[in-house]
């Protein structure tokens, strides 16, 4: 931004130093003249006729007082300058941090030394902003080369598929049609998917009151013929739980948390259990599921974009685009809520999902 030039706030600081330098020097001379030099007479003999008179006293003291007013001029500035730099050479640090982040730097940290202040403070928020921020960049950067990638596959499959169409008109359309369907399908759920996140990053949503116990209940009713093809067992219990957010974004939200807890399960006599209830000011959505054992070093990458553990991909028609647990993840952090997810001893999955409550 084009800004006309004007005084630095060094210059500004040290010209108010000097100033008030000046004011408090001019308040002393008043208070000298006013209550001791108006009380000298002022005649020819002058006190008692052997001490000076009031007109000999003014002048010494009037070129005393101007010497001394120079003096606390110079002393103001040449100290007010010197004062003014200590003063600002941290906010110089942070200036030039925040210019090194604005051409791109987001890896330098300001680390002011010393007790805590508020330029201190400030260089420590600033390096806050700057670490969440790198995050932040670095994982939409990862999101979109990933996104890239993932949108490329089918893509490239539908190409592969027309190419070889192309080169044998005899080969069975059907087949060829059958398959363009399914790589279309799934390139339009990843679509989708990543719609959604978008939207639920930039949390832009009106908020109604919702009952996750009734999400819960629509969540289920729609799996439930999966959960029946599967031999898995769906329950849903507890009690209303309240919240206040986007009722189509929290039913995706529990969806993708069934649809997960059904299609990584056991083969055969798994469970799936949804457990709603309030716990102070807090609507708790709880989904656990049996299944094989899974290493918690696994468990926390499962919240980020298409990071699928080996353990857990599918390789039948639910094996879904890799953003099931990222869309949770993500519809939770614009509810102002809370994900933990916890692997089970037995083999499965606990996911405990936190909002704040409504009354």
């Amino acid at each position: 931004m084009n800004r006309p030039s004007g005084l630095s706030a060094r210059l500004k600081l040290t010209l108010s130093y000097a100033g008030l330098v000046l004011v408090t020097g001019a308040v002393l001379l008043a208070v000298v003249w006013v209550f001791l030099l108006r009380y000298v007479p002022d005649n020819p003999q002058g006190l008692l006729g052997i001490s000076p008179n009031r007109f000999l006293l003014s002048r010494i003291f009037g070129r005393a007082a101007a010497v001394a007013m120079a003096l606390l001029l110079v002393f103001g500035l040449v100290g007010g300058w010197i004062l003014a730099g200590r003063m600002l050479a941290p906010l110089a640090q942070i200036t030039s941090a925040a210019r090194l982040a604005g051409h791109g730097s987001l890896s330098h940290r300001i680390r002011m030394e010393g007790r805590r202040d508020e330029f201190r403070e400030l260089a420590d928020a600033f390096d806050t902003m700057l670490e969440q921020l790198e995050s932040h960049v670095g994982e939409q950067q990862r999101f979109a080369a990933n996104a890239s990638h993932e949108l490329r596959t089918p893509l490239a499959i539908s190409q592969t598929l027309l190419d070889l169409a192309r080169k044998d008109p005899t080969r069975h359309q059907d087949e060829l049609f059958a398959r363009l369907r399914a790589v279309n399908a799934r390139a339009i759920d990843l679509t989708e998917a990543l719609l959604l996140l978008s939207r639920s990053d930039r949390g832009n949503f009106v908020r109604d009151s919702v009952d996750l116990s009734l999400v819960a209940e629509e969540a289920a009713e729609t799996l439930l013929g999966l959960a029946e093809q599967r031999g898995i067992t769906l329950d849903v219990t507890g009690a209303a739980a309240r919240t206040s957010g986007s009722a189509e974004l929290l039913l995706r939200m529990v969806t993708n948390l069934v649809q997960n807890a059904v299609v990584h399960n056991l083969p055969v006599g798994g469970a799936v259990t949804v457990h709603t209830e309030r716990r102070q000011d807090a609507s708790v959505l709880r989904v656990e599921n049996t299944g094989l054992p899974m290493s918690p070093d696994l468990v926390p990458t499962l919240t980020e974009p298409f990071q699928r553990g080996t353990e857990r991909v599918r390789a039948d028609e639910h094996a879904g685009v890799g953003l099931g647990l990222a869309i949770v993840h993500s519809v939770v952090r614009a509810h102002d809520g809370t994900l933990d997810l916890a692997a089970r001893p037995a083999g499965g999955l606990v996911v405990t999902v936190r909002l704040p409550g409504m009354p």
